[in-house]
């Protein structure tokens, strides 16, 4: 099978919330923007020279809305199934968030105040259910879904065997994606130390570049490097009773 092309598709601003067009011998989607974007993501795809059609599946990295925003919408417009994992299942169904979103800086507490923070998106049933490593190769794309639990339940990633991952929220850079190259917790994660026990597994599968939900691609070194620092920092918060997570409820 060929090489597997990652090509970013920009749903707001240039960095700051972005789908994603991966082209094997077939092509499928990785994210679907926030409610109302699937318009403009199949205008995207189709100035890829791709036919939207012929899209295979459209993967959905987690239960967030500015992931799973358009997925109904895209899936009628590309007459594509949906995959996304079964531990964020509830969220899919309800249109919403399922957990309440535990910030992980100023900008998480400051857009947890906001109406955003409360939008909902139309409902939908995922057509493939993911329960671990799923491989694409059926769908036409040399990659495989890789669990990344943390930053939700359900929380997914694709790994191409070129070694392009495209982490969703695993890793984010900071303002949602207004400064590039740096690695940045995006602004809520349910759990962040499993979030970091993810992010840290990943370098044992040799990837090249991190394709991220907020921001500009990231170097797997300099990611590797802010992760060992943010390790020592929230076992710092965990020792003092400090980390809150949507499992525990650790005040």
């Amino acid at each position: 099978m060929s090489p597997t092309k990652v090509i970013a598709l920009p749903v707001l601003g240039r960095h700051a919330v972005n789908a994603y067009l991966l082209l094997g011998r077939h092509p499928i989607i990785v994210d679907a923007g926030t409610p109302g974007s699937g318009r403009l993501i199949h205008r995207q795809v189709a100035a890829h020279g791709v036919d939207p059609t012929d899209v295979r599946l459209i993967v959905i990295t987690h239960g967030h809305i500015d992931h799973f925003g358009s997925a109904a919408e895209l899936s009628r417009l590309t007459g594509a199934p949906i995959a996304a994992h079964i531990a964020d299942l509830g969220a899919y169904r309800a249109g919403r968030a399922g957990q309440p979103y535990l910030p992980t800086g100023l900008f998480g507490r400051f857009f947890a105040r906001t109406s955003k923070a409360r939008e909902t998106a139309e409902p939908f049933e995922p057509d493939v259910l993911i329960r671990g490593e799923t491989h694409l190769s059926d769908f036409g794309v040399a990659a495989r879904i890789m669990p990344t639990p943390g930053h939700t339940a359900g929380s997914v990633s694709v790994l191409t065997d070129n070694g392009d991952l495209v982490a969703g929220d695993l890793v984010a850079t900071p303002l949602l994606g207004f400064v590039k190259g740096r690695p940045a917790n995006p602004p809520f994660h349910d759990d962040r130390l499993g979030n970091l026990a993810s992010l840290r597994e990943m370098p044992a599968l040799g990837p090249t570049k991190l394709h991220v939900g907020h921001g500009a691609p990231l170097d797997p070194g300099r990611v590797g490097r802010w992760a060992a620092a943010e390790q020592q920092r929230l076992d710092r918060l965990a020792a003092r009773g400090r980390l809150r997570t949507n499992e525990t409820a650790v005040a």
